[in-house]
């Protein structure tokens, strides 16, 4: 599976647990550290700790573990790090204050569609 597949199979698993404002963001020109940074918003921390067990159970079934993880959901930001692809799954108000995708305005959005809700 290549970098993109990964981040879109990230994204995949964080819609299917109801994330919000999901974001694939493809920064390989503009940085020496990853490729891609997936970004999604959760409505609780309960929320945020369930969507990060969704993308790391779903990707280990791929046999594609975490390389690090950062944060905690009663934070309101948790960061996995999956070497090229760096999954964030934040709260609506940090989301907003760290502002992620000001930082990388120049970089490409890479298309993701979120399941039709039921």
């Amino acid at each position: 599976m290549d970098n993109k597949e990964l981040a879109l199979l990230a994204a995949k698993l964080l819609d299917s647990k109801k994330a919000r404002d999901i974001s694939i963001i493809d920064i390989a020109e503009k940085s020496g550290f990853a490729d891609y940074f997936v970004i999604a918003t959760a409505g609780s921390a309960r929320q945020i700790s369930a969507l990060c067990d969704e993308v790391e159970d779903g990707l280990a079934k791929e046999d594609i573990l975490v390389n690090h993880k950062e944060g905690k959901g009663e934070t309101g930001w948790v960061l996995l790090d999956y070497g090229d692809v760096i999954v964030n799954v934040f709260s609506a108000e940090q989301r907003d204050h760290y502002q992620i995708e000001k930082v990388w305005i120049d970089c490409p959005q890479v298309e993701f569609e979120p399941a039709a809700e039921q």
